[in-house]
């Protein structure tokens, strides 16, 4: 037993010399991998002017996380007295962490799209002001939405258990922020913030949606809302709903960029888990029930519930003979 280990021991040592040759042919490999990054097809971002920065968007939205609930995503305990203090300090660095990024994305589009100068400077210091004298409001409305979720859902213990939990809180936060740096036309920032989301949530929803108070996605996961959707007042959805468009050719790109695409859900709809609603001119009226795993590419009218026809189940015994009864 002893030899075997031994034996074991001595083929997994590290052969100098074997290890050395491979070694020798990393420069080859670099060098092509280098030459590589000049081919026109490479999707490269190679130059003297920065581009926005992935993990400062999510820095920014963990510091909006801070600010929009106080006390809740701080790491140090928040009470009365330390209240001004920290959101102060937050403000501060939030200002100057977004600011950053809108000049970066702004002065990207202009050198990729050899635009006439936009004093991005001074543009990104104005988008970033607006947009956090807009957390009042944002504020509000996400109060509306932590409601609607409490209010309708028997399973919530209260306010504090959705805002630490629920994925379609977090969800709609992030959009909600990002739906304002949407609305002040910066570049690329308010999609690397949605998709963030996307990510840590499974729910999809383009920040240049129109969303309105007391939202609720249930659940969440598979969740998709397309760019052009406007939803009413008081809609809850639940997981797997896509709000989107219809069949798209191929160069969907440039024929539909900018088009009306996705549908308007109108206040006090809900539409269960799995259905699908596309078109841009599909409207559900105000206060429909749209009933799970639905699909729909037309109209509904108000105060109208689409529903499925009962499927029927077949029950079989263990030689495959139908049971009836």
């Amino acid at each position: 037993m002893e030899n075997r280990v031994r034996v074991h021991e001595a083929a997994c040592a590290i052969d100098e010399e074997v290890l050395a040759g491979f070694r020798k042919r990393l420069p080859q490999v670099t060098q092509k991998i280098i030459d590589s990054c000049y081919e026109e097809k490479c999707n490269r971002h190679v130059d003297y002017e920065p581009i926005p920065s992935k993990e400062s968007m999510i820095n920014i939205i963990d510091t909006f996380m801070e600010i929009l609930f106080p006390g809740y995503f701080t790491k140090e305990k928040l009470d009365p007295v330390n209240l001004s203090f920290h959101i102060g300090q937050c403000v501060s660095r939030l200002f100057s962490l977004l600011s950053e990024q809108v000049i970066n994305s702004v002065r990207h589009d202009c050198h990729r799209y050899n635009l006439t100068c936009q004093e991005c400077n001074e543009k990104g210091f104005d988008i970033s002001l607006k947009v956090l004298e807009e957390v009042p409001i944002i504020r509000d409305i996400l109060a509306s939405d932590v409601q609607a979720a409490y209010d309708g859902d028997p399973a919530a213990k209260s306010y504090d258990e959705i805002i630490f939990s629920y994925p379609g809180i977090y969800a709609i936060t992030v959009y909600r922020v990002a739906h304002v740096l949407y609305r002040c036309d910066v570049p690329m920032l308010p999609r690397i913030m949605t998709e963030y989301a996307h990510s840590k949530t499974g729910i999809d929803i383009h920040p240049g949606a129109k969303i309105g108070e007391c939202f609720v996605i249930d659940h969440g996961t598979g969740v998709v809302i397309g760019e052009t959707t406007t939803i009413g007042k008081n809609v809850r959805i639940y997981q797997g709903v896509t709000l989107g468009a219809l069949s798209l050719p191929r160069d969907a790109g440039k024929q539909l960029r900018g088009k009306k695409r996705h549908p308007d859900i109108e206040d006090d709809v809900i539409i269960y888990s799995g259905a699908t609603i596309l078109g841009g001119d599909t409207v559900i009226g105000a206060r429909s029930v749209i009933g799970g795993n639905v699909w729909l590419t037309s109209s509904v009218p108000p105060d109208t519930q689409v529903l499925l026809e009962r499927p029927k189940l077949v029950y079989k015994n263990d030689t495959g003979d139908e049971i009836t009864g």
